[in-house]
């Protein structure tokens, strides 16, 4: 095995270039953002200019900066795409995260290729596909198990191929780029960065009698990710990048995640470093910081593991889709313009600006902002808070109700500050030269510089002292990215070196190292293509595929797909089709698998498993069961004015000119 495939990647998440560098400040040793556009979050775009400002500074830590531009592409985006792509190579990115095939068929920049997780892999002959294709990292399925992991690691080259893996953050309840109802209700297309996340709704759900099975639930939402126990499993079943979602996040989040990470993963590595595979991270240097990360202080919907550890039943945010934060304490009076409550931990205290919230008698989440906050006995957790808004408003807040804070704005003023200093470990050596002396310094990667002045040597006045006055002067690096790990003083005599001059020949030696880094920089490259053309997995793409445009159809083609029908986006899908999959089964939440009972008692007696229909307003959608693979299919069509809207889009961008695949469709089924 290759030194890669046992070097682990923190990727985290930036919005912005500011949020960027903050995070490789806090220990990402890859991050990824959204270029200037094509990038599947539509308003997280940024500038070159910006791109180029963060590649900058991760790369003096030899950190990696990959830029999004996973939306598929119509043929008129095919060529300012390309032109981005280049722009970005110019600007020293690492590696661009693609979902449209269409661009392994134009001439890219040699920059990676990473496959985006909206690719949609799930198996291992998918996975070996891509790699075979020149996709160097590849972001799997989030509803894979450890087991699952595994194989496809064992189906592809650790030399060839990183697998990726989203290890916290928002879940999107379908497999990515599976998700169409989007498109299909308001003509924004996830799949194009667009989506209105139909999922976070709540529904009633019914069976085919019309009863109530659920009544207002958010039946497709799920909670968060969070695969804090399942590093280590992860790391056995392959896994070298951990991604944290999130490019929509603010700065508390980017910082308090990856920090909360770093240290998890640098605990792992230190574990394992006189193991027979030692580990490593796959940048430089070492981060500390001034808080204690903690996830639960950041927005979440609370947490899972997922499918990681098997299917579990507890993996869905039905009640609410908002924060519910952490309990802190009860309800012990409601007064005219003031509620008065008892901490559960009298050891916490109460702040003007916290947030607090709690579940009325429908188990909806009610917020409870807090404009001032006093002890009434702090000893005995005793507070009293005046909330922002009036209290009569607050439906159903009565004594007795448990209280949660789910703003601590004394954190959050902890992480609004410099909270993290990331260092790179170096050696010194200071040295006597025939007129003066050297000063040599060595990095943790093993570059090297050396700067030199001239001196009239004369012997301190204090010898005792002297050495370990200028051990201690070599040693302070200051706002520099690096820390000095130990200082040897090669002198014949204890010389008397001054401040005056030993300051700038620091300063210089620094400079120089710093150049011998940028030299010393190496650019990732490109994933290596088989030749001739391997086969796809199968000979035919229903719309699932998401292939929209000629050059993805050609690239299909010229891996041996038969036939290849276009996008769900390009309006040709009008009947009712499976508008998401997912492993997510709400009949097993509900206790309504026939795996788990034989049949399960309703509130008007038996209810049927299948179908059921989800309703929201005049929105409906039917659910189907694939048990086999165990999935859900939510079946739907496309309201008619969108089609004619969206085809109207189509037209007028493609200059009149439809897009035609073949002749013949192939037959969709829900199971397909």
């Amino acid at each position: 095995m290759s030194l890669q495939d046992f070097q682990l990647e923190l990727l985290a998440p930036a919005r912005t270039a500011e949020i960027g560098i903050e995070a490789v400040n806090h220990g990402a040793d890859a991050v990824y953002i959204g270029g200037p556009g094509f990038g599947a979050r539509s308003s997280a775009d940024n500038s070159i200019a910006d791109i180029e400002r963060l590649v900058a500074h991760a790369h003096r830590f030899n950190s990696r900066i990959f830029v999004t531009m996973n939306t598929i592409l119509r043929d008129d985006e095919l060529e300012p795409a390309r032109k981005q792509a280049w722009q970005l190579y110019e600007a020293g990115v690492d590696a661009l995260i693609v979902q449209d095939m269409g661009l392994l068929a134009i001439d890219m920049p040699p920059l990676q290729l990473h496959a985006s997780t909206q690719t949609d892999i799930r198996t291992p002959e998918k996975a070996r596909f891509l790699q075979d294709v020149g996709l160097s990292q590849i972001v799997l399925a989030r509803e894979l198990t450890a087991r699952q992991i595994a194989a496809i690691r064992a189906a592809t080259d650790p030399e060839k191929c990183t697998l990726e893996f989203f290890i916290h953050g928002a879940l999107c309840v379908a497999y990515s780029g599976q998700c169409y109802i989007s498109a299909a209700h308001t003509g924004r297309s996830a799949n194009r960065g667009e989506c209105s996340q139909a999922c976070r709704l709540p529904y009633q759900v019914v069976d085919d009698k019309g009863r109530f099975v659920a009544h207002d639930k958010h039946v497709l939402s799920m909670k968060d990710n969070n695969q804090s126990e399942n590093l280590a499993a992860l790391v056995d079943a392959g896994i070298r990048s951990f991604k944290i979602e999130g490019r929509y996040k603010d700065m508390g989040y980017v910082k308090n995640i990856t920090a909360h990470y770093r240290k998890l993963l640098d605990r792992l590595i230190e574990d394992r470093q006189y193991s027979d595979q030692p580990l490593a991270r796959s940048s430089s240097g070492s981060t500390s910081f001034t808080f204690e990360p903690d996830p639960n202080q950041n927005f979440n919907r609370e947490f899972t593991d997922y499918f990681v550890q098997g299917r579990q039943i507890d993996i869905g945010a039905f009640d609410s889709p908002k924060n519910p934060g952490q309990p802190i304490g009860y309800v012990t009076k409601v007064n005219p313009d003031s509620v008065e409550l008892e901490l559960s931990d009298r050891s916490k205290a109460l702040s003007n600006g916290d947030g607090l919230c709690y579940y009325d008698l429908q188990k909806e989440l009610v917020g409870l902002a807090i404009n001032r906050a006093e002890a009434i006995n702090a000893a005995k957790g005793l507070w009293r808070v005046f909330p922002k808004d009036p209290l009569p408003g607050l439906k159903d807040l009565r004594k007795g109700v448990e209280v949660n804070r789910n703003r601590d704005v004394n954190w959050t003023r902890v992480l609004d500050k410099k909270s993290s200093d990331r260092r790179i470990g170096v050696w010194a050596v200071l040295a006597e030269t025939d007129g003066g002396m050297a000063l040599t310094l060595t990095d943790e990667d093993g570059f090297t510089a050396t700067a030199h002045t001239t001196l009239p040597l004369e012997l301190a006045k204090d010898p005792a002292t002297a050495l370990d006055t200028l051990r201690a002067n070599v040693s302070k690096m200051g706002t520099t990215i690096f820390a000095t790990l130990d200082v040897q003083v090669q002198f014949s005599q204890p010389w008397f070196v001054p401040a005056s001059v030993l300051n700038p020949l620091r300063r210089e030696a620094v400079e120089a190292l710093e150049r011998a880094r940028t030299r010393g920089f190496v650019r990732l490259a490109p994933g290596h293509v088989v030749e001739p053309p391997v086969a796809y997995p199968e000979d035919t793409l229903s719309y699932l595929a998401n292939v929209f445009n000629q050059a993805a159809h050609g690239f299909y083609a010229k891996h041996g797909v038969k036939v290849i029908a276009p996008a769900y986006e390009a309006i040709e899908e009008l009947g009712e089709v499976s508008l998401m999959i997912t492993k997510h089964c709400v009949r097993f939440s509900l206790s309504l698998c026939p795996k788990q009972a034989k049949g399960v008692t309703g509130v008007q007696g038996q209810v049927k498993a299948e179908p059921l229909q989800l309703i929201n307003g005049k929105e409906k959608l039917t659910l189907r069961f694939d048990c086999k693979p165990c999935e859900m299919h939510v079946v739907g069509k496309m309201k008619t004015g969108v089609a004619s809207q969206s085809r109207l889009e189509l037209l007028e961008a493609a200059q009149g000119v439809p897009m035609t695949f073949h002749k013949t469709r192939p037959k969709q089924e829900f199971g397909h």
